[in-house]
């Protein structure tokens, strides 16, 4: 399984394979075709609440125990399994605007989807 994660502001390369933007909300600053992202499921970013609660000083370890709580939800669950089917057949780079992917939603997601 071939799974990454990227700044969606760094230049898309030529090994991203399916490029998933991972964030609710569009990067600011970031033109639509510049990004070149082949999908964006909203259904597996974080809730409105959950990342306003995170990014108002919100643990990380708390954070993470509630999004992968999210994610159990069915919408959620079916789109992680889809994207984690895909990861199996070709290299998936997972984008976020997050100054530190390591510690964001996108780091979760990776961890889970490579299981």
């Amino acid at each position: 399984m071939s799974v990454r994660v990227r700044r969606v502001y760094d230049p898309p390369e030529s090994d991203d394979g399916l490029r998933v933007l991972v964030d609710r909300l569009w990067p600011r600053g970031l033109a639509k075709d510049a990004a070149r992202v082949d999908e964006w499921p909203k259904g597996l970013t974080p809730s409105t609440e959950l990342r306003k609660w995170f990014h108002g000083g919100g643990s990380y370890e708390e954070f993470r125990s509630r999004y992968e709580a999210e994610l159990d939800a069915p919408e959620a669950a079916e789109l992680l399994d889809g994207l984690r089917r895909t990861a199996r057949r070709k290299r998936v780079t997972l984008l976020t605007a997050s100054k530190t992917p390591e510690r964001s939603h996108a780091q979760v997601l990776l961890e889970l989807l490579k299981g």
